[in-house]
């Protein structure tokens, strides 16, 4: 799988920088996660910096352009991020074991 930054714009208000993005690959289309983690070893950022909002593929090619947002920090991605779009790409699940582990040495 290729990964091809097509644009990237920076979004200083909000801590971020708004990525498109094309990818090559060989078969099916792959996984919001696995576009995640290539998109983010591509930008040399954290994978819980990087929301992957969308990934369009037309029918029988092996070309699929995408749209995501990287932002400076995971806290400033829970901050900003409707609550769908962080349990589509996997980071609220890190918030609530924080929050676990932060309660229990509360006690």
């Amino acid at each position: 799988m290729e990964v091809e930054i097509l644009s990237q714009e920076q979004n200083p208000m909000l801590h971020r920088t708004e990525v498109r993005f094309q990818i090559v690959h060989d078969d099916a289309t792959p996984s919001r996660l696995s576009v995640r983690d290539s998109l983010a070893a591509k930008l040399d950022k954290d994978a819980d910096e990087v929301v992957v909002h969308e990934m369009n593929t037309k029918f029988g090619m092996r070309k699929t352009v995408g749209y995501a947002k990287v932002y400076d920090s995971p806290e400033h991605a829970r901050d900003v991020e409707q609550d769908h779009m962080l349990d589509r790409n996997k980071i609220t699940a890190e918030t609530e074991a924080e929050g676990e582990t932060e309660a229990e040495e509360a006690e």
